[in-house]
């Protein structure tokens, strides 16, 4: 473990005090506080208690988990890198890490081979990886280098100050200009292997908002940004709409006019907040072959 002692020169609230010093968000300071790993005067504290100038405050940072998959030489497509992070593209068809059935061929196994360095946090099976993207779903997420990266990039995902913005191809006409959908969302009791809505207090609260942007004569592309992060939710809540997402075989329709490998569903856009430095950063990734073919040919039918 990464275990600090300093004493503070002002007062200030825990999380705020640690926060500075710790170069992490008050959020992932919040978390140490609540496991424990902050102390004042040698008393565990809560994020929002007192710190008075002269206290001495200890905080400890947990130690990375020893990576044991296996680096494997796959192409990527690596949109930034530096010391803290990367933002990888992703391509249809990859699975994010390891699971059941699948410990080879993930996005793990080319990120081992790939960058010099990863966070441990998340333990053995995944390493570097804040937030997930479906197998079959294509574009941008980042990958944490560090533990201290990897604590700051969480936060800013479970505060809402990391945007992600999705392009979605639908099924029929949106009427809606745009849009926000909050349900619940949990496990299928017909089928463990899909999320769905869920009456509210009976799953995870689940927010998207939507916008749509060009309507055709059988479909619509329409753009998703998350506010919260769950299972399948884009594909779900598109479902709930009325409008599934185009070549999606396990929530859109069972006979789809295009033969595709997977749901035309892209992370095109991802803005954050730089660890280290505090810059606001943004990226974007074109729209893969395979979405803009069927997009080509939709409006082609208006």
């Amino acid at each position: 473990m990464t275990r600090e002692r300093f004493v503070a020169q002002e007062e200030g609230r825990a999380d705020v005090v640690v926060s500075a010093r710790a170069g992490v968000t008050r959020s992932a300071v919040k978390k140490l506080c609540d496991e424990g790993n902050v102390l004042v005067n040698g008393k565990a504290v809560k994020a929002g208690q007192a710190v008075k100038q002269g206290d001495e405050v200890t905080f400890t940072l947990p130690d990375p988990v020893p990576i044991e998959a296996a680096p494997e030489d796959i192409p990527l497509d690596i949109v930034y890198e530096d010391e803290d992070f990367a933002v990888i593209n992703k391509p249809q068809g990859m699975t994010v890490h390891a699971g059941a059935g699948n410990y080879a061929g993930t996005l793990v196994n080319a990120l081992l081979y790939r960058l010099d360095a990863l966070s441990g946090i998340n333990g053995k099976i995944r390493p570097g990886i804040v937030h997930r993207i479906d197998k079959d779903t294509t574009g941008l997420l980042v990958v944490a280098k560090n533990d201290r990266a990897h604590l700051s990039l969480s936060a800013q995902i479970q505060d809402k100050t990391c945007c992600r913005e999705y392009y979605a191809l639908l099924e029929g006409v949106v009427k809606e200009d745009e849009g926000r959908i909050a349900t619940d969302i949990g496990r299928d009791s017909k089928n463990r292997l899909k999320m769905a809505v869920l009456p509210f207090g009976e799953g995870r609260y689940a927010e998207t908002l939507f916008f749509t942007e060009e309507r055709f004569k059988q479909n619509s592309l329409v753009r998703f940004r998350l506010k919260t992060g769950r299972t399948h939710q884009i594909r779900v809540h598109a479902r709930h709409m009325g409008h599934p997402v185009v070549g999606d075989k396990l929530y859109g329709y069972k006979n789809q006019r295009f033969a595709l490998e997977g749901q035309l569903l892209h992370a095109f856009r991802l803005e954050l907040t730089h660890p280290r430095t505090g810059e606001r950063m943004r990226f974007e990734a074109p729209l893969p072959e395979h979405f803009q073919r069927i997009l080509d040919i939709v409006r082609k039918e208006l």
